[in-house]
């Protein structure tokens, strides 16, 4: 589950109940027995979901399956009867819902709806965007669907450097939509969403984390947060992504010179037993690195959730990643354990 900042965890408390309570300490208690035994063991239901509102997307960003339009998976959009019929099987026990896999989410026309149906379970919710339909228009409707937390991609505090990972995107329209939110939020009274603006530090705007600090306080958005980038190749880095300073990268240069993972990966994840994702046409995948869905532990087309989540392949992907996870091709470049500071 997404990390909560001190502002914004007085609403994510106000939607916890006793149920949904006790289902997060039965998963994160089968987790540790797991953690401990090496066998795969699993109590309750998710604590949190990724839903895929789509898979399409108007930039073209270098290291994005969706920017690249390099899916073998099927592309399209997330229909809301099979969204509803999803969340009411789940909605007693979730908690956290992230309205977001891969593609921008904005692009799918039934997405505030569904927001606003999740937001009516009282769960909480929360979305990544880059910001480039946050006209007045739909600020307005993201305040008033009730979303908790919106993320917004600002990878540059200049169009030139902007432009350079944000293929195709306009940084003045990312600007004027976090501005449009903000302007919401303040005519309507309402404390949510809070607004993240989130920076992939990247070697050509490694230079600017200080400058979008001051950007986000200009503005009004509530916080900025750091990411480190996932680069496929790595060891050649074609697109020259890795930052300089190793603090801000998923990387390190070994004494030959080469470049390495220096994340964690031990025999557990954490993901893998509360958070999996749901692509847009109802396969259920393990996590938010599966991004072709490559390793599909089932189709909620055939079969619930809730038998989906006990079944023979669920099972066996987690005592794969109890027994040997660095061979697992998702988990090779997973940022889980690489801190980021600044």
């Amino acid at each position: 589950m997404p990390q909560l900042n001190l502002n914004d965890t007085t609403n994510f408390i106000r939607k916890m109940t006793l149920r949904r309570a006790w289902n997060g300490l039965k998963v994160f208690g089968s987790y540790q027995v797991s953690k401990w035994t090496g066998r795969s063991i699993q109590w309750g239901y998710p604590i949190s979901i990724s839903f895929e509102p789509t898979t399409s997307c108007n930039l073209r960003c270098p290291e994005c399956p969706s920017g690249l339009r390099a899916f073998t998976r099927p592309t399209g959009m997330l229909k809301k009867d099979f969204f509803h019929e999803t969340i009411d099987q789940l909605h007693k026990e979730l908690t956290y819902l992230v309205f977001y896999f891969q593609g921008e989410p904005y692009l799918n026309p039934n997405f505030l709806e569904m927001v606003q149906y999740a937001a009516s379970k009282k769960i909480y919710t929360a979305t990544s965007t880059n910001a480039h339909y946050l006209n007045e228009a739909n600020a307005r409707k993201t305040v008033e669907s009730g979303l908790d937390r919106l993320i917004i991609s600002i990878d540059g505090t200049t169009q030139e450097t902007y432009q350079q990972y944000r293929v195709g995107g306009k940084l003045e329209k990312v600007l004027q939509g976090a501005a449009n939110i903000v302007k919401w939020k303040k005519e309507l009274k309402s404390k949510t969403p809070f607004i993240i603006f989130q920076f992939l530090v990247v070697r050509h705007n490694e230079h600017q984390i200080e400058a979008v600090q001051q950007l986000a306080k200009e503005i009004g958005v509530d916080q900025v947060r750091l990411k480190t980038a996932q680069v496929y190749d790595y060891e050649n880095d074609p697109n020259q992504l890795i930052p300089l300073n190793q603090k801000y990268s998923r990387y390190k240069k070994t004494s030959s010179g080469k470049m390495e993972f220096r994340g964690n990966n031990a025999n557990h994840c954490w993901r893998l037993w509360h958070d999996p994702v749901i692509t847009w046409d109802g396969a259920v995948v393990p996590c938010c690195f599966d991004k072709d869905a490559q390793h599909k532990l089932g189709d909620l087309k055939e079969q619930s959730f809730r038998e989906l989540w006990q079944n023979k392949e669920f099972r066996n992907f987690r005592s794969q990643v109890l027994q040997s996870r660095k061979n697992i091709d998702i988990c090779s470049n997973c940022s889980e354990g690489v801190k980021v500071w600044g």
